[in-house]
């Protein structure tokens, strides 16, 4: 996930500050597989070249790292108070880049106007109608209004009462989907209520099995590599089933092998116990930009890994794995970039004049 995590605690060490950003590179690098074409390029005939398998491991990571961001969220929201101006700071960050893309694409002539491009870049509401239980924005957007109740829910219940509705809802939302195909239980929303259920558990109840790095760190690489076991197989079975179901175990935030591996990386990342590193927290603060940015729309993602990058083009070049490592890096420090700026010049000097508005407003009150 975000940037409206690092507002809580301005200091805190980096370990989960440099798990955000492995987590986003993740994610941009399935965004280079998914969403640019490349997909369509693997076929039977070439599924077991250099290539192809590269593009299936390298864009393994999407789902899974949604998956972390809600329980970083969780993790330190549990313990926390949404104020308006924590929700006032991600509605805004939100739609700054909605409109500002959008009207780039447009003055530039990529895009032609229409009334309802126009609407959907601008209308807050659109974020959200069209988006909520499908798209990770609009849906984030609206578990974060959910976040106080569920912090009233999680103190109100005991440690049993808890475990058990993690349960529940695990098997429900998860295992079945899984093993069993069942219909989904929960739309994104709710998926990140159960999430949420799991980090807040984590902080509220330690255990010293939560703090074996050694341990999570072992279940980390084994979830991992169990994953990418499971798209292996696949890809060998492709040749005789036609089957493209590669992602099958981490191809959506509730399939297990996304769930196992989230939980285990952000156990063992929580204690690795870094000190406070500036650089490390900076950049991991403008993570939810980067999301924001390459991941804006249709029109960005046509744009970005179609046209510009060329992806699907240059996956059957043998400077393929060579160009899908520079352009994600190169796409994740361009965003960063980018969304310091945003912080440094927009964000901190409106709140700054907020803060001070509603000072003022405090200190008169009004007769």
């Amino acid at each position: 996930m975000e940037n409206i995590q690092n507002q809580i605690q301005q200091k805190r060490d980096s370990s989960i500050e440099l798990f955000r950003i492995i987590s986003m590179i993740c994610i941009v690098a399935h965004h280079y597989i998914v969403n640019s074409g490349v997909m369509l390029q693997i076929r039977p005939e070439n599924i077991m070249t250099k290539n192809a398998l590269f593009a299936l491991l390298y864009g393994w990571g999407g789902k899974t790292g949604i998956n972390c961001f809600i329980l970083i969220t969780g993790y330190f929201m549990c313990t926390s108070r949404i104020t308006v101006k924590k929700f006032l700071k991600l509605f805004l960050q939100i739609e700054f880049y909605k409109i500002v893309i959008y009207l780039c694409f447009l003055i530039s002539g990529y895009i032609p106007f229409t009334l309802s491009s126009m609407l959907n870049s601008v209308l807050p509401l659109s974020l959200v109608i069209y988006s909520i239980g499908a798209g990770f924005t609009g849906s984030y957007l609206v578990f974060f209004l959910f976040i106080p109740y569920l912090n009233l829910l999680i103190h109100a219940m005991n440690e049993k009462q808890h475990k058990l509705l993690i349960l529940l809802c695990l098997l429900v939302g998860s295992v079945f989907q899984t093993f069993l195909k069942a219909p989904a239980a929960f739309t994104y929303v709710g998926w990140f209520m159960v999430l949420y259920l799991i980090a807040s558990f984590i902080r509220l109840y330690p255990k010293k099995y939560f703090e074996n790095r050694k341990v999570w760190g072992y279940a980390a690489i084994l979830t991992l590599l169990t994953s990418w076991l499971s798209i292996m197989v696949a890809a060998f079975r492709y040749q005789t089933n036609r089957n493209p179901a590669f992602y099958y175990f981490v191809s959506d935030s509730n399939k297990i092998l996304a769930v196992l591996t989230a939980v285990s990386a952000f156990l063992f990342f929580k204690n690795l116990k870094l000190k406070y590193h500036p650089v490390i927290n900076t950049v991991a603060a403008s993570t939810f930009g980067v999301l924001l940015i390459h991941a804006n729309s249709d029109t960005m993602r046509q744009w970005l890994w179609k046209d510009t990058l060329k992806n699907a083009v240059v996956f059957h070049s043998y400077s393929f794995i060579v160009h899908a490592i520079i352009s994600v890096v190169s796409v994740y420090a361009i965003c960063t970039v980018i969304d310091i700026i945003r912080i440094q010049i927009i964000e901190r000097p409106l709140f700054k004049w907020i803060d001070k508005w509603l000072s003022k407003r405090a200190n008169h009150p009004a007769n």
